[in-house]
C-alpha cells in the first residue's frame, strides 16, 4: 500500500484540466483515465503535481494512479514537448515505407517544443503511411495525417497545419451494400440526413415488437461477433437479459487496435448515428441502465462524431432516458480484450480478468454487461431493421450476413470492403483492384492472425472454412504482401508489437513475447543461439507455452503469425542450404 503523499504542487493549467472533467459529476474512481487524459491534452504530460491533484479529487491512492498513468503509451509521465507526431511503424505502414520516413526523421535536427515517436498501428491503414499529430493546449489538437512522406512529417513537427485526410470512400458498387450503404452518402453530422435514409426506424421497430422479439431475431440471424472471437451475439444478449438483477450495462468496444484493422473507425466516423441507434437497441433488449462507447485513443474524429451523434439524438428525445457516454482509451492494444476494457473503464490498468465469471454475469461495475464491437452492433441493426431471414439469406449456413474486411498493404485501392461471407480471398483482393505486384503472402486477422500463401487464395472467407484451413478471419484484416517481401523483417515487427503491448500481468506472455522478439532478431541477424534446428524447436515451444498458459488472447495468439509464416515461407537463413543438402 502506498502511504507516501505527493508533495508537488499542480499548476493552474493542471488544476483546470482536472476540475473541468469533474465539474458536473461526482468524483468516482472510474473517472481516473478521463482525468489523466485531460491533463495530458492540456499540458502535454502528467507531472507529480497534476497526479497529486487528481488523486486528491478522486480519492485514489497515488501508487494506483501512477500504475494507470504508466500503463498507456499515449500518456507521458516525464516532461514532453507540447507537440508530438506519432508515426505509425506497424505492418501496413511499414509495407508502404514508414520505416524510411522514420529513418529520415531520425537524421533531422531535434526541437525543444516538438518531437516525433514511433507508434504501433494507428488504425489508418488505408492511408498508409500514416501519423497522428497531438498538440497540447486549450483547446488541444489531435489529427490523423495520411498518407505522409518525410517532408509532410517534418512540416507537421515544425508546426505547419496538417492536411486532414479525405473521408474514407467506398470503392465498390453501392447497390449491394448494407453495412456501408450510408458511408459517403449521409452527412455524418446531420441527424436529419440520417433519418431521411431510414435512421432510427430499427429502434422504433424494436420498441413496437418488444425486447424478447429483438433477442430472438438476433439469435435466429446467427449473428456471430465481428471482433475476432465469433461468439453468437444473440446468446450474449439473452444471457444478460436473464440475469436476476435490475442493473445491466451495454458497452460498445470501439478499441480496435489490431494492426491492419480500421473498419470500426470508418463506421464511427462516417455513420455514427447508426452505431448510437444500435447501442440503444441493445440496451432496450437487455434493459440496460447505461451504455458506454470505449473509443481507442488514436481515434479523435471518431470520438467527436459519436459524441455529437449522442447529443443530437438526445435533444430529439430518441434515446429516452438511456445515458450513453463516450470514454477514450489512451493507447493499449490489450484493452481490446473485453475484460481488460472493463478494467480500463473502471479506472484501473487494462489488465485482463480471469474467466469465469464472464461479463454477461459479472461485467462492468460487477453487473451483467453486453460487450459488442462496432461492426457487430451495426450488423444487429440490420437484423432488427430487415429481419433475421433477410440477414441469413446472405453468406453461408454457418457464417451468416455481410462482413467488413480491411484491405491494406500491396493492393491498388486500400480500404474497407463489404462482402457476403463465403467470398473467396482472391475475389476480395480483386474488389480492391488486385495486388500491385505478384502476391507473396497474405496476413489474415492482423498481428494475432495467420499468413496464407499464394496457393491458398481460393480460401472461402467464412468461420468454418478458415477454421478448417488452420487460419482465422479475426477482425477482418487482409494485408497483402508483394513478391520480394522481407518476411523476416515483417515477423520481427509483429513480435516487437506483442512485446510492447503485453500488459505484463502473466509470466507466459510477459516473458514469452520478449523471447519471441529476441528469437526473430537472431533470425534477421543470421546469428542463431545454437543451430537453426534449435531455434525452430524454441519457436515451437514458445508458441505452445503462449497458447496454453497465457491469460488472454493477446498472449495466446502472439506467435500465431510467426508460426504460420515459418510453415509457409523461407524465413530461416539456412533454408537454402538445407534444400541443397537434400
Amino acid at each position: 500500500m502506498d502511504l507516501k503523499p505527493i508533495d508537488a504542487i499542480p499548476t493552474d493549467d493542471e488544476r483546470a484540466a482536472v476540475d473541468h472533467v469533474l465539474a458536473a459529476r461526482p468524483p468516482t474512481r472510474d473517472l481516473l483515465l478521463p482525468v489523466l487524459r485531460a491533463i495530458q491534452a492540456r499540458v502535454g504530460w502528467i507531472s507529480k503535481g497534476a497526479l497529486a491533484h487528481a488523486c486528491a479529487r478522486l480519492h485514489v491512492p497515488p501508487a494506483e494512479a501512477w500504475g494507470v498513468a504508466t500503463f498507456y503509451h499515449l500518456l507521458a509521465t516525464e516532461p514532453s514537448p507540447r507537440r508530438v507526431l506519432h508515426v505509425c511503424d506497424d505492418v501496413a505502414c511499414r509495407a508502404r515505407g514508414s520505416a524510411q520516413i522514420a529513418e529520415s526523421l531520425a537524421k533531422g535536427a531535434s526541437r525543444d517544443d516538438a518531437a516525433w515517436k514511433r507508434s504501433p498501428c494507428l488504425g489508418q491503414c488505408e492511408r498508409a503511411p500514416a501519423a497522428l499529430l497531438v498538440q497540447a493546449g486549450a483547446p488541444p489538437i489531435e489529427r490523423a495525417i495520411g498518407p505522409i512522406d518525410a517532408a509532410i512529417a517534418r512540416e507537421a513537427i515544425d508546426g505547419a497545419p496538417p492536411t486532414t485526410p479525405a473521408s474514407s470512400g467506398v470503392h465498390q458498387p453501392r447497390e449491394s451494400l448494407r453495412l456501408l450503404a450510408r458511408v459517403g452518402v449521409v452527412d455524418p453530422e446531420s441527424l436529419d440526413d440520417y433519418r431521411a435514409h431510414g435512421g432510427f426506424s430499427a429502434l422504433r421497430r424494436a420498441h413496437e415488437l418488444g425486447a424478447a422479439w429483438v433477442i430472438r431475431e438476433v439469435t435466429d440471424a446467427k449473428l456471430l461477433g465481428r471482433g475476432g472471437a465469433g461468439f453468437p451475439a444473440g446468446r450474449k444478449w439473452a444471457a444478460v437479459a436473464q440475469q436476476p438483477t435490475s442493473t445491466r450495462y451495454v458497452v460498445c468496444n470501439a478499441d480496435e487496435s489490431e494492426p491492419g484493422t480500421f473498419k470500426d473507425r470508418v463506421l464511427l466516423e462516417e455513420d455514427p448515428f447508426a452505431i448510437v441507434e444500435a447501442i440503444a437497441i441493445a440496451a432496450f433488449a437487455v434493459s440496460a441502465a447505461r451504455a458506454f462507447v470505449y473509443v481507442r485513443g488514436e481515434y479523435p474524429l471518431a470520438a467527436a462524431r459519436v459524441e455529437h451523434a449522442i447529443a443530437a439524438a438526445r435533444r430529439r428525445g430518441l434515446l429516452g432516458d438511456l445515458p450513453i457516454e463516450v470514454r477514450r482509451g489512451a493507447g493499449a492494444y490489450v484493452c481490446g480484450e473485453e475484460t481488460a476494457l472493463l478494467e480500463s473503464l473502471e479506472g484501473r490498468r487494462g489488465e485482463p480478468r480471469s474467466k469465469p465469471p464472464f461479463p454477461v454475469e459479472r461485467g462492468l461495475f460487477a453487473a451483467p454487461t453486453v460487450i459488442n464491437n462496432v461492426e457487430t452492433l451495426a450488423a444487429a441493426l440490420l437484423v432488427v431493421r430487415d429481419g433475421a431471414e433477410a440477414f441469413t439469406a446472405i453468406g453461408t449456413a454457418e457464417s451468416a450476413g455481410p462482413r467488413l474486411f480491411c484491405l491494406s498493404g500491396d493492393v491498388a485501392h486500400p480500404g474497407v470492403y463489404e462482402a457476403p461471407m463465403g467470398l473467396p480471398l482472391r475475389a476480395l483482393i480483386e474488389l480492391a483492384g488486385g495486388a500491385t505486384q505478384g502476391i507473396a503472402g497474405v496476413l489474415l486477422g492482423g498481428a494475432a492472425g495467420t499468413f496464407v500463401g499464394p496457393d491458398e487464395l481460393d480460401l472461402r472467407l467464412t468461420f468454418e472454412d478458415t477454421r478448417r484451413a488452420g487460419t482465422t478471419l479475426g477482425s477482418g484484416v487482409v494485408v497483402v504482401f508483394r513478391d520480394g517481401t522481407d518476411f523476416g523483417a515483417v515477423l520481427h515487427g509483429l513480435a516487437g508489437f506483442f512485446r510492447h503491448e503485453s500488459c505484463g500481468q502473466c509470466v507466459p506472455c510477459r516473458v514469452g513475447t520478449a523471447k519471441l522478439d529476441e528469437l526473430l532478431a537472431r533470425v534477421r541477424a543470421g546469428a542463431p543461439d545454437g543451430s537453426w534446428d534449435d531455434e525452430r524447436a524454441r519457436l515451437r515451444d514458445l508458441g505452445h507455452v503462449l497458447r496454453e498458459a497465457s491469460i488472454c488472447g493477446l498472449g495466446q495468439s502472439a506467435a500465431s503469425a510467426v508460426e504460420s509464416a515459418a510453415r509457409r515461407f523461407a524465413i530461416w537463413p539456412d533454408v537454402g542450404k538445407r534444400e541443397e543438402d537434400r
